[in-house]
């Protein structure tokens, strides 16, 4: 026994580091060759607020990978046909993309180039490590995609839902609270105060965050596609109401107490507050989950329990 698993060692341990140092020098040269792309990465993310998290992403990646190190690379093979189509895929959309839409700055010319970094290194990744590890570092891999700038036209029309969402739960608090108001569209008349829920009240980057962090709660509590698939839906309504709800006490603030609450730091500082009584919202629905998926794999065993007695 002990001699059959050193001869194992031996023959993967040398194998795995040989393809840990050929896909880190190919990652080395796919980023050398793309420094254009990663500069204006960085750039974006540090002056548009629903991008900050873009440079984050590769390293939370990473620590998946390695957090599943055993999973992912236990065995590890060449994948010839794969790995190479997947590149040749991402080459020629690099080529097209540098014919047609050269990187000048504009947010949609940046989503594609960093759509295609992140396919070359997938790429490389299956060349390397094989099938079976690609499968098992599925996840990683797919997050990996949140690197990518939201389109223009897409982030556009999700902030007008969110906006629309968020006025339809500030009237529905309104009246839940009593509050008499009068509403035309996104302008919400107070006795004393007057509101417009904005673009920028939209609450796009504190869905973000929470997109992110639910996606990784659910890879990492929920085993069944169809808890974490419940689990994702409900990011988004409680995205809305979270927003709904503190514009709402911003402005009940503002008209009882102080009118600088409109303008005070508790509005620009405080989408931490409201993002973590979000995630409080959120907690209960994945332990609901959790406890359904229990309860399923109990009955499972049940069965099997009584036909051995």
């Amino acid at each position: 026994m002990t001699t059959t698993v050193r001869t194992r060692e031996k023959a993967v341990v040398p194998g795995l580091s040989t393809r840990t140092a050929l896909f880190a020098a190919y990652s080395v040269c796919l980023g050398l060759a793309s420094l254009d792309v990663l500069r204006a990465l960085i750039e974006l993310s540090t002056t548009d607020p629903t991008s900050s998290h873009l440079v984050l992403i590769p390293f939370i990646t990473l620590a998946l990978i390695y957090h599943r190190r055993e999973a992912i690379f236990s065995t590890a093979g060449f994948a010839w046909h794969g790995g190479l189509s997947l590149i040749a895929a991402g080459l020629a959309c690099l080529f097209a993309a540098l014919l047609y839409h050269p990187l000048g700055g504009l947010r949609d010319a940046l989503t594609l180039r960093v759509a295609i970094l992140v396919v070359l290194w997938t790429g490389g990744f299956l060349f390397v490590y094989g099938r079976q590890a690609f499968r098992a570092a599925l996840f990683p891999l797919l997050f990996l995609a949140l690197m990518i700038p939201i389109p223009a036209m897409l982030l556009a029309g999700t902030i007008r839902v969110l906006t629309a969402g968020s006025s339809e739960v500030v009237a529905g608090l309104f009246t839940l609270t009593g509050t008499p108001f009068h509403r035309e569209g996104l302008v919400f008349a107070l006795p004393g105060v007057s509101i417009r829920i904005a673009e920028e009240c939209s609450g796009i980057r504190s869905t973000i965050g929470l997109v992110v962090a639910g996606l990784l709660a659910s890879y990492m509590y929920l085993t069944k596609a169809r808890s974490k698939a419940l689990f994702i839906a409900a990011l988004l309504p409680m995205s809305v109401l979270k927003n709904g709800i503190r514009i709402v006490t911003l402005t009940l603030l503002a008209k009882h107490v102080d009118h600088g609450f409109l303008t005070g730091r508790l509005h620009h500082e405080g989408g931490i507050v409201f993002f973590l009584f979000a995630l409080l919202l959120l907690a209960p629905v994945l332990a609901l989950l959790r406890r359904s998926e229990e309860s399923g794999r109990a009955r499972r065993v049940t069965p099997t329990l009584a036909e051995q007695s």
